[in-house]
């Protein structure tokens, strides 16, 4: 069983977050919800009111087989700049982990500490200019490029996830899991 976490913010995207939860909880993923806030309710970006597993401090030494990023705005501005989940996410790159991110993230996460350097990656339109050093694809709603998964936002979520749960526990597991969605 593939463990991942999913960090979240105040003002991280409502659907892109539970999306990517949802489908991978699905999938049989151990699933790891993680504040970088000071508490583990979070407000996300349209109101919802979410509560993490854990703070992030208290999984900083865990590795994981990927680190997941939801979107939305202010959320993927705060995750940009948590030192700790860059911290984690470097480490992770180092060993190959899956770093994925959707919507703003690819830009202000990935783009800003330089992790898509040399890469294909999508984004949420009008971030592209944050992808910095990457080549930016604009006519596909996933790219995976080594390690690194992005996707373009909420009505991509799906296809994102689906991707995220295909790297991690294979094709058929995931067609069951899109089979049960209807997807």
């Amino acid at each position: 069983m593939s463990n991942v976490l999913v960090p979240i913010a105040n003002g991280s995207e409502d659907i892109e977050a539970i999306t990517i939860i949802d489908v991978l909880r699905r999938g049989g993923v151990e699933v790891t919800v993680a504040s970088i806030e000071e508490a583990k309710q979070v407000t996300m970006a349209f109101g919802s009111k979410l509560e993490a597993d854990v703070l992030l401090t208290d999984v900083a030494d865990k590795q994981y087989d990927a680190i997941v990023l939801p979107g939305g705005m202010p959320g993927a501005e705060h995750l940009r700049d948590c030192e700790l989940l860059i911290d984690m996410l470097e480490k992770h790159d180092i060993q190959d982990a899956l770093l994925c991110a959707i919507c703003a993230s690819p830009a202000l996460v990935f783009g800003t500490h330089g992790f898509v350097v040399d890469k294909q990656a999508t984004c949420y339109p009008s971030f592209e200019k944050g992808l910095t050093g990457a080549e930016y694809v604009s006519d596909q709603p996933v790219v995976m490029d080594g390690n690194i998964i992005t996707s373009q936002g909420p009505a991509t979520a799906m296809a994102f996830a689906l991707g995220v749960l295909a790297n991690l526990e294979g094709y058929e597991a995931t067609q069951k899991v899109a089979d049960g969605l209807l997807c």
